[in-house]
């Protein structure tokens, strides 16, 4: 449950005198934790349970093929931020500041996700859709580098699994709220709100506006509260040059280290499952159960509610008893 760097800075919120957080500190974290409810729109509906049931039902020429061309796309996603994000943390942790790319891939993010809007519900749409949100998900996973590196020079390290558990939490919480909104302001509203039309499918192609308008709307606290690392000077060209350094050294570390291996492998594994489940859940419960748009996202509300409570239950316990044992 902790997102770190593996970096801890005299910056930023961390109080030099113990593990306590000022009240004048709060603001950087509760800014922080928004983020989490910001961009947890964007991973509950567009990549969970609203576009791949749309993609996969309306617009890909059936269930079974849209479902693996849906995979190929989230594999693409993953497979992009996997080589480009060590390269990428290893720049940014050169020059110092992270808010500048966490905002450009957040912004790409915003505007991937909002072009979605455009995908009708024909076969003739589906390349551009999965080609549309592979682009989304690979901003998004390359924003959620920086975002989680950022925990270590926030908070202070009696309060890592909390703070942890608090954004995950509320993420949920975010998400959960933006998933009622889409339901009974879009997808349930009989007619639609602003003219738009069922039979094209508008009602639930505008749910990626909902997403887009509300990572935008939320994501701002986080930028204009939490503080960010100082610039180091470096020049970008400086900072590939050391970063592209770094990154081999840590290879070759690993190397020498085969614990450290083991560790990436085992955690590549592991979130991969979870990766999987919030990429095909609201598929797999749309196909095999044959649930209804609408029941899917009844039963996302429900999980939202189940997955924030324990995610604020068990940052708790995280603090208590490590990570690892946690998990």
């Amino acid at each position: 449950m902790v997102r770190d760097d593996g970096r801890a800075g005299k910056t930023g919120l961390i109080s030099d005198q113990g593990g306590g957080i000022a009240r004048a500190q709060r603001a950087g974290l509760v800014s922080w934790c928004l983020y989490d409810w910001a961009n947890s729109a964007f991973s509950t509906i567009v990549s969970t349970f609203v576009f791949p049931v749309y993609f996969t039902q309306m617009v890909a020429r059936d269930p079974i093929q849209g479902a693996a061309h849906w995979s190929y796309a989230v594999a693409a996603a993953a497979l992009a931020v996997a080589l480009g994000a060590p390269a990428l943390g290893a720049v940014a942790d050169n020059l110092g500041r992270r808010k500048p790319w966490l905002f450009a891939f957040t912004l790409l993010t915003l505007i991937f996700t909002a072009a979605l809007w455009w995908v009708e519900p024909s076969p003739q749409f589906a390349l551009p859709a999965l080609a549309l949100y592979a682009a989304a998900a690979t901003s998004f996973g390359f924003a959620m580098i920086f975002y989680d590196a950022m925990l270590r020079s926030i908070a202070p390290p009696d309060y890592l699994g909390r703070v942890s558990g608090w954004g995950w939490s509320l993420g949920y919480a975010g998400g959960l709220i933006c998933l009622v909104a889409a339901l009974f302001g879009l997808l349930k509203t009989d007619p639609p709100p602003f003219g738009l039309a069922i039979a094209q499918s508008e009602h639930i192609r505008a749910t990626n506006l909902l997403v887009a308008a509300w990572f935008a709307l939320f994501s701002i606290p986080f930028f204009a509260f939490t503080p960010d690392r100082p610039a180091t000077g470096v020049s970008l060209n400086q900072a590939v040059q050391t970063g592209i350094a770094g990154l081999l050294g840590s290879v070759s570390r690993i190397v020498r280290r085969p614990g450290i291996g083991r560790f990436l492998i085992a955690y590549t594994l592991y979130s991969n499952g979870i990766n999987t489940l919030f990429s095909f859940g609201g598929i797999y419960a749309a196909s095999a159960f044959g649930l209804s748009l609408d029941e899917v996202l009844y039963f996302g509300i429900v999980l939202n509610v189940t997955a924030g409570l324990g995610a604020a239950t068990f940052a708790w316990i995280d603090d208590l008893i490590g990570s690892k044992w946690t998990i």
